[in-house]
């Protein structure tokens, strides 16, 4: 599943075809996605493009009015297109601007396309998200007081978007083994200090991601067709039985409210 760095990455990758310039035709070949897309998305067409954002994983594609807003969902992804291409079986949508073509791509149709007008920040979808994990309103404080009296584990509390979004469950288990916190850990039995050093293993691990394209475990590729390189930075997601890269002792794997987590039993408390 695309996660915020992949999203990200996306951003980057569209955003010399989208910005400055015109939504000129929105093509829907198949409405059938997460939710049927609506004929309110031809709203866009023939508004000059205002902006270029990330909300979560959301794309945010502003224009006067509102926004364009797509989800990639599970298997979704887009790529640019300079000239005539035929669609493909999985071809669902297609963003024309007088730059080129977004073209969305969803076997699974776990994505969505939604026209949202404005203010675009108060759309169901958006309004109750909590922070951007790499913007202001994000430090250990802020952990620390949602997490005061939580049972639940450390592990599914940051993976909750209404505490901070976009830590998807290959950055949770990454951030979790640098701040050296055990994923089963009751979240409001986290100390203020090791909230702090949790937020910045957050913020360092999401970056880098970023920076390197991205996370390939399965078919995630950018909007320019390369893959993502992250994975091969990763220190114990996908690693259970490996030499732990501080300790020497085997990486652990545990289901962890239905997902797969990978820790170290010496390093992590």
């Amino acid at each position: 599943m695309p996660e915020l760095p992949e999203v990200e990455t996306t951003r980057r990758g569209i955003a010399p075809w989208v910005e400055n310039t015109v939504i000129e035709k929105i093509v829907v070949r198949d409405a059938r996605l997460r939710w049927p897309v609506s004929g309110d998305v031809h709203r866009a067409e023939g508004r000059p493009v205002t902006s270029l954002a990330r909300r979560a994983k959301y794309l945010l594609i502003g224009v006067d009015g509102g926004a364009l807003m797509l989800h990639l969902g599970m298997s979704g992804s887009v790529r640019v297109l300079t000239g005539p291409a035929e669609p493909r079986k999985h071809d669902h949508v297609d963003i024309v601007t007088g730059r080129g073509t977004i073209r969305f791509t969803d076997p699974r149709r776990f994505g969505s396309l939604h026209w949202v007008p404005d203010p675009v920040e108060a759309h169901p979808l958006l309004r109750d998200l909590g922070p951007e994990p790499l913007g202001p309103a994000f430090n250990g404080e802020h952990l620390w007081r949602k997490a005061s009296g939580s049972k639940r584990s450390v592990k599914t509390f940051v993976m909750d978007g209404k505490v901070v979004v976009g830590v998807g469950n290959i950055y949770a288990s990454e951030a979790l083994y640098m701040a050296g916190i055990h994923p089963t850990r009751a979240a409001g039995r986290v100390s203020r200090e090791r909230y702090d050093a949790l937020a910045a293993a957050i913020r360092d691990v999401l970056g880098r991601a970023i920076e390197a394209g991205g996370t390939t475990l399965r078919d995630f590729s950018s909007a320019k067709g390369t893959p993502g390189y992250f994975a091969q930075d990763l220190l114990v997601y996908d690693r259970a039985g490996k030499p732990c890269f501080q300790c020497g002792d085997a990486i652990r794997r545990k289901v962890i409210g239905q997902r797969a987590s990978y820790y170290c039993v010496r390093c992590q408390r």
